[in-house]
């Protein structure tokens, strides 16, 4: 249940927002109900608009009713110089582009923006707390995030926020992951049943991102954390007993027992998850420490979340 209270101080200026999934659409939402946000922009594959995909049509079409423009652009293929030509007329960029385009792409989006010497950045951080994580980690693409940061506080030209959200609130869900299998009644906890996990809903993330962004005076070169909420496995299992009016079967997945399916299938990147979240360092922080909190933003918590998709979850 998330309360659209965007700023309507939004400065003038153009925005490009790189990629148009979950978050990007949804920072383009709240971008765009901004009435003096300037020009909106999205920097999309070229070959989108063929698209035969429903969804991705349904979202084209969304995004032209907001009036925003098309910037085609494939990330994999353009090299930083390339990029960095795109980029350059934009005064704000937000990186919206996860981890799909694979090792190496963050890295030269960021070195990108700043050879375009672009005024505001935004880089793809919309997670965890990479420097209390630290190098090293399971996740390999971690190590990447922290280059980011890197080249970011290395120079002055460009300034830049960081967002620290936690989790997508439905990635808690999300089959894959596993730790929720509502099909089979079945919960588990990544290390321990007391180990916590901040959660964000992409709706509120893309809000809050412009929030930011709008703040007076600007929020620049610093990390800004925000949460929906924050709860343990435990506690997250308790709610969804108790919201959804079911019983799960409860166990904990081990630290241990998480790196040895690791050793066994070292490319499965849900498992070099798993062992990050159960290890529980950087991925949790008190909501009421938050940007949001302190600025008395609302933010769907899980119980909310819970509630709105009670019979869609009861289904599954």
């Amino acid at each position: 249940m998330s309360v659209n209270m965007v700023n309507s101080k939004m400065y003038k200026r153009s925005t490009l927002v790189l990629g148009a999934g979950e978050l990007g659409m949804s920072v383009l939402r709240s971008f765009a109900t901004v009435a003096a946000t300037g020009t909106l922009s999205v920097l999309l594959r070229p070959d989108t608009s063929k698209s035969a995909d429903i969804s991705k049509r349904k979202n084209l079409e969304e995004l032209r009713s907001l009036g925003v423009s098309f910037v085609a652009g494939d990330l994999t293929e353009l090299s930083v110089t390339e990029l960095a030509e795109i980029l350059s007329p934009f005064d704000t960029v937000v990186s919206c582009t996860g981890f799909v385009g694979g090792p190496g792409t963050q890295r030269k989006i960021v070195e990108a923006a700043l050879l375009a010497g672009i005024r505001r950045f935004v880089p793809w951080q919309f997670g965890v707390d990479y420097d209390e994580i630290g190098r090293g980690s399971a996740q390999d693409l971690f190590d990447e995030q922290l280059d980011v940061r890197h080249l970011l506080r290395s120079q002055t030209n460009t300034q830049w926020v960081i967002i620290s959200t936690g989790m997508f609130m439905s990635f808690l869900f999300e089959p894959a992951f596993g730790v929720f299998d509502l099909v089979h009644g079945k919960a588990h906890a990544l290390g321990s049943w007391d180990n916590a996990v901040t959660l964000t809903t992409a709706e509120d993330i893309g809000r809050l991102t412009v929030e930011v962004l709008a703040a007076d005076p600007p929020v620049t070169d610093q990390v800004v954390f925000v949460a929906g909420d924050t709860v343990t496995y435990g506690q997250a299992a308790d709610l969804v007993e108790r919201v959804l009016e079911t019983s799960l079967t409860r166990e904990v997945w081990t630290v241990p027992q998480l790196r040895v399916q690791l050793e066994r299938n070292p490319e499965n990147a849900m498992a070099k998850y798993h062992i990050v979240f159960a290890e529980g360092r950087g991925v949790s922080w008190p909501k009421n420490s938050t940007y949001n909190y302190k600025h008395r933003l609302p933010a769907a918590d899980l119980r909310q979340w819970l509630t709105a998709r009670r019979k869609v979850l009861q289904r599954s």
